[in-house]
């Protein structure tokens, strides 16, 4: 008998019921046991007199008249009878229960738990309790229609039963000490059968602590078993040659730049293989960081790529680099899907033999076609719209290569630690210098027009501008400005003086890349966009951006699109447009506007949103955790990620006494860490 056995031991749990289990993440009976409740229902009984209408209460009484039970509809019901409590009578009512019936019995005491109506003096039943319940909180856990709540609980209870004896200590008895937490058996009874509110709230933080604390575990395990299965691609670059591209850059490096610099370079010398995210807020200048490293793997005799999420973007890049490169002996070549046959052709066998030494472009960098020379360093550009796969399918294309993923969104850092885990996370938190932040203002709708004249200012001094706005074409269900109706407009105001550009998702790729072209050689004055242009190329004529309905959009990307402007010395305008009509829409509009730190904004979006709506679960990685929050639980979760590190830091760790156990708990629930 141990936790790892399937929940299929357990009596009533058949082949069916358990593909149903599985469904909730229910496999084991330790998946079983740490299925944890979302809510309580305090079943203490409570006198009638003393409740205020609306409340869930639990009235003990004896039933003063024979129940009855009226069917009406398809599947409906009504149960009715009255409760005697102190010599007074209340009316009960039970809809769509109508098996209750047999539970009851006239002159038989009872309790009734539901809502309690003070002006009828009733009772409108959600349960009967029985007589026998030894605790006064009842668990409530998320069920499905396939698996009822009551399943669930009886399930629980049949596995605390049966496996009590076996529940195995799997936290360091140092750590229960140092932070006062229940032991695994004390915190899972506890959670599940609670005495009292305290006694739940104690194992909750318990059960938080160990979920942050079994996720780090494993991510430092992960971490171990990369280094120890890879040799790295060790890039012993010429320091002379580096320094003297440092020197001919146009600007001085900030001192945040710089020390990520030396942190990526002494990971590029090291013989693990870099695996490290480059975090920098929108214009900090995390290219160069890239092109300093990639130029240093280049000195060594290695190749390295950079992978960018659209072709305009890799085209940026490989213009940008070639700038830089023009006085070195480098060669770059430009690889995405819209590279002809037959350049295509001519380009490989150079990218096989080692000729072309920095390759710039999309997926097309790790079709299998392609084969490198030897790849030392591929560096991923907004790395969150590549998915797991497809940073390792890049990754395999060389021997232990070195991977640098850069990212414009900023993210707090210890939600960076548990989003890439398994990842070292440096950060550039300063500007360039001579960059001015972008003046912000909020307006609104009432406002607009005088926004508008402000921007035909800017487009007659030579300046062009964004207009954004949430909704591609007219919705009936929600009063949104929208590109289509705002792209009219602006082309009747504007045009034929200045010239009006449209951008949306739904164009082509190719659409999408001559709108995005013609507007960065100026063929356009304004360009019309959703949030397609949040990652786009660099406009450095583009000074001002109107968003409309800006409420509906998060704080951070907020953030990203006022990036799109104030890409040169010059100073740059936004100006949010909205009437937010709740108290959290209006701080949202007053944070983004007052500042420029996009590490603050995510924070502040953090704690006004939460971190799915921040990162987008879907594609961020964000682990589901079952009840710990990174943002809510922010100090357990920097804690336990501590004691992780060090505990791991030894490398005979699982062979101590009081980790033996918890060794053997992370290899048999492996699944709940890396699915």
């Amino acid at each position: 008998m141990e936790l790892n056995d399937p929940v299929t031991v357990l009596s009533g749990v058949g082949e069916k019921k358990s593909v149903t289990l599985n469904k909730l993440g229910i496999n084991t009976v330790n998946d079983l046991l740490t299925y944890f409740p979302w809510r309580y229902d305090d079943l203490s009984v409570k006198d009638p007199q003393t409740t205020e209408s609306g409340q869930k209460v639990t009235i003990r009484g004896v039933v003063a008249t024979e129940p009855t039970v009226n069917f009406f509809g398809r599947k409906k019901s009504r149960l009715r009878f009255l409760l005697k409590v102190d010599g007074q009578t209340y009316p009960v009512t039970f809809f769509n229960q109508p098996w209750l019936k047999k539970q009851l019995e006239l002159n038989h005491e009872v309790s009734v738990y539901g809502t309690f109506d003070a002006a009828r003096q009733q009772i409108n039943g959600m349960k009967l309790i029985k007589q026998e319940l030894g605790s006064s909180f009842d668990s409530i856990y998320p069920a499905t229609k396939e698996v009822k709540q009551n399943t669930i609980k009886k399930l629980v209870k049949t596995a605390f039963d049966e496996y009590e004896s076996v529940i195995p200590e799997v936290l360091p008895e140092s750590l229960i000490q140092k932070y006062r937490l229940e032991s695994f058996h004390d915190m899972i009874k506890n959670v599940h059968f609670p005495k009292s509110p305290k006694d739940a709230d104690k194992a909750f933080r318990t059960a938080k602590f160990m979920e942050f604390f079994f996720f780090s575990m494993r991510i430092q395990q992960l971490k171990k078993m990369h280094r120890q299965e890879n040799d790295a691609s060790v890039v012993q670059y010429d320091d002379q040659l580096l320094t003297k591209f440092s020197q001919k850059l146009p600007f001085s490096l900030t001192d945040s730049q710089q020390k990520v610099t030396d942190e990526i370079l002494k990971d590029l010398n090291s013989p693990y293989p870099m695996n490290r995210l480059l975090q920098g807020d929108v214009g900090s200048g995390k290219t160069v960081v890239a092109a300093i490293s990639m130029f240093a793997t280049v000195t060594s005799g290695k190749q390295a790529v950079i992978m960018a999420p659209t072709e305009i973007l890799a085209e940026q890049h490989a213009e940008n680099l070639a700038n830089m490169f023009s006085d070195f002996d480098v060669n770059i070549a430009l690889l995405t899907g819209a590279t002809s046959a037959q350049a295509r052709r001519a380009m490989l066998p150079n990218i096989e033999n080692g000729e072309i030494n920095i390759i710039v472009g999309t997926h097309a960098l790790f079709q299998d076609s392609v084969h490198y020379h030897d790849l030392g360093l591929a560096v991923i550009d907004e790395q969150h719209r590549f998915g797991v796969n497809q940073r390792q399918a890049m990754r395999e294309k060389g021997e232990g290569t070195n991977v640098l993923a850069m990212t414009a969104t900023p993210i707090p850092r210890t939600l960076a630690i548990t989003m890439y885990g398994d990842m070292d996370v440096s950060i550039i938190n300063q500007m360039p210098n001579g960059r001015k932040p972008v003046k912000t203002t909020w307006i609104s709708a009432t406002k607009t027009k005088s926004a508008l004249a402000f921007l035909k200012k800017q487009l007659l001094a030579g300046k062009q501008a964004y207009v954004v706005t949430p909704l591609i074409e007219e919705s009936e269900a929600v009063d949104m400005k929208n590109a289509v109706a705002i792209y009219e407009r602006f082309q009747a105001i504007f045009e034929p003086e200045f010239k009006v550009g449209l951008l949306h998702g739904r164009m082509t790729n190719d659409e999408k890349n001559t709108a995005m072209t013609d507007f960065a050689s100026n063929k356009f004055s304004v360009l019309v966009a959703t949030t397609v242009i949040e990652v786009g190329v660099d406009v450095k004529n583009a000074n001002v951006m109107l968003i409309f309905d800006a409420d509906h959009f998060g704080l951070s990307q907020l953030h990203q699109l006022r990036g799109r402007v104030g890409r040169s010395s010059e100073q740059a305008y936004c100006v949010l447009i909205a009437d937010p009509k709740t108290e959290n829409g209006r701080k949202r509009m007053e944070i983004v506007a007052e500042s420029s730190d996009g590490f603050y904004l995510s924070q502040k979006d953090l704690e006004l949103r939460g971190q799915g709506d921040i990162t987008g679960k879907q594609q961020s990685g964000v682990p589901d955790f079952k009840v710990a929050d990174p943002v809510e639980d922010l100090n357990i979760l920097n804690v336990a990620n501590q004691e992780a590190q060090r505990i791991t830091s030894e490398s005979d760790w699982k062979r101590k006494p009081e980790n033996v156990q918890l060794a053997k708990y992370l290899k048999m629930n492996q699944h709940i860490f890396t699915d």
